[in-house]
């Protein structure tokens, strides 16, 4: 079976025939996959019909799972570089969080959101107007960022925790233009990371909600190794300079 767009409900059906006793459904996506030979049917000794995954079906299903665990390990370890990044710039740095976010709405009130940014950094600072909280949103592959764009919803529940927000892009599942306007894009290639488009920056105080999680929570202390020699220098970086001084680079690192 082809990898195409369609090919996810099939794959998501051969999995639940698996788990399951296999009664048939009867339609379409069964019809496929029996016309594929990724579906058997089975009867008993009452003359009862069932399902079967066959052999070639098993093989799309350990291929799917192989590809699932290649692209999360992919993603984490761009959440790393993106993190060792945060931490080079003095910043203090969170992954995985996550938060309750207010999202405003046209009657006046106001609706709670969760965010659940892959990294998530404010400056190392005493005065509480210039944390500059910054949202990192990682990205390894073009139908998760698809999906991502899709959910307008979780892109404002990020924007009400943030004065920036980027996504960060696996060189190659897309381009700038195809993120809105509102996140800055940062491609993550061989040569390291490259600004694709600078995300804008507004001015924004985190909700109470959101120091409290914070306060719960342990800030990533994780360093590589070859940063080791490199990491107390971080403190003579942008986020150390005085508040009213404007940083020397956007805050990706």
């Amino acid at each position: 079976m082809e990898r195409t767009a369609w090919a996810t409900a099939h794959r998501r059906r051969l999995r639940e025939v698996w788990r399951s006793a296999g009664w048939p459904c009867h339609d379409v996506l069964e019809l496929d996959l029996l016309a594929a030979g990724l579906l058997q049917r089975v009867w008993d000794d009452s003359g009862r019909e069932t399902l079967r995954v066959s052999d070639a079906g098993l093989q799309v299903l350990a291929n799917a799972r192989q590809r699932a665990q290649a692209a999360l390990g992919a993603h984490e370890a761009l959440v790393a570089r993106v993190a060792a990044d945060m931490h080079r710039a003095g910043r203090v740095v969170w992954r995985g969080l996550s938060l309750r976010a207010p999202l405003a709405q046209d009657d006046g009130s106001t609706r709670w959101a969760m965010a659940r940014p892959d990294v998530f950094s404010i400056r190392h600072t005493t005065l509480e107007d210039h944390t500059e909280p910054v949202v990192h949103e990682i990205k390894v592959s073009r139908a998760d960022l698809l999906s991502d764009l899709r959910s307008p919803a979780k892109g404002a529940a990020y924007r009400a925790l943030a004065s920036q927000c980027w996504y960060v892009l696996r060189e190659g599942i897309a381009t700038a233009d195809e993120v809105p306007a509102d996140y800055g894009v940062l491609l993550a290639g061989d040569g390291g990371l490259q600004v694709a488009r600078p995300a804008p920056r507004r001015a924004l105080r985190l909700p109470f909600a959101a120091w409290m999680a914070l306060a719960r929570s342990h800030p990533d202390g994780s360093v590589p190794e070859d940063d080791i020699e490199q990491a107390p220098l971080a403190a003579f970086g942008p986020a150390s300079a005085p508040a009213s001084a404007p940083p020397d680079r956007p805050h990706h690192g």
